[in-house]
Parts: structure tokens; sequence; C-alpha cells
């Protein structure tokens, strides 16, 4: 489980803005974008030579979307979360949930990255929603 974070965006922003595959395209820098292909429920690439597909399982209007891995090395869910802030109707308490079937090995090398990755998710979500730009990310490429 990442940590949760309160979003300056209402929830149904949010969900929005995860709902559709093709929109996390646009995140991607542009020498990443190669071999990317995506369409409404899925998205597809190949990474360190391994075909990796994320669709989408579940959409749960404005409070909940579920992915699984479509062609991966392991299989994997992972919930996001979009819950109305108990402070504010305009922000969003998130969260992420991944369930990996890893073997011991593979928990023990990407447990904790996998958990830093999370919690980088949400931080990163709270910052561009509060105007803080992460380090690096240029939002000149992203599409209006």
């Amino acid at each position: 489980k990442s940590k949760k974070g309160v979003v300056s965006k209402a929830p149904y922003e949010l969900y929005m803005a995860f709902v559709d595959m093709r929109n996390l395209v646009q995140f991607l820098p542009e020498d990443k974008k190669e071999g990317v292909t995506a369409d409404y429920d899925s998205i597809h690439a190949e990474v360190q030579g391994f075909n990796v597909g994320v669709k989408v399982t579940d959409r749960t209007p404005y409070s909940k979307i579920e992915y699984a891995d479509d062609g991966a090395p392991f299989h994997f869910t992972l919930k996001m979360h979009f819950d109305p802030a108990s402070d504010d109707p305009y922000k969003t308490a998130f969260q992420i949930i991944l369930d990996a079937d890893l073997n011991f090995m593979m928990k023990t090398i990407l447990g904790s990255k996998l958990q830093q990755g999370l919690d980088k998710v949400v931080d990163t979500l709270v910052d561009m929603s509060e105007g803080r730009m992460p380090e690096g990310f240029d939002p000149t490429h992203l599409s209006s």
C-alpha cells in the first residue's frame, strides 16, 4: 500500500485523469513513447525486452479504478482509490494498493523499490495539484 495523500483536486477530476489509459501516454518522456500503444482500456509497451501491458478491470466512477497485468513477467493488480477528503469535498484522499505475485527473490529485490515508487506517485500527484512540478518534469510536452 502506498502512503495516503490529499490531492487538491475533486475525486471526479482525479478519477477522470486515470480512467482512460490513453491519458497516461502524455506523461511519458518523448524518448519513452516509442512502441507504446494505448486505447481506452489498456496500455502496452516493451520494457527491457519484455512486452508489458496493463488493462483496466474495474471502474467504479469517481471512487476506484482497478488495473491488472495484460502480458507481464508476473501477475499483478493495482487499485487506485479516490475518496473525498474529510475536510474538503474538492480534495481527494488518494491511495494506491498493489498486489504483485512475486517469488521470494523478486520480493527481496523489488519490494522496497515498489513501495518507494507507489509513494512517489502519491507525492507527485499531491505536489502537482498544488502547483509544484517534479524535478525534471517538463509540462510543455503535455497535450491539452
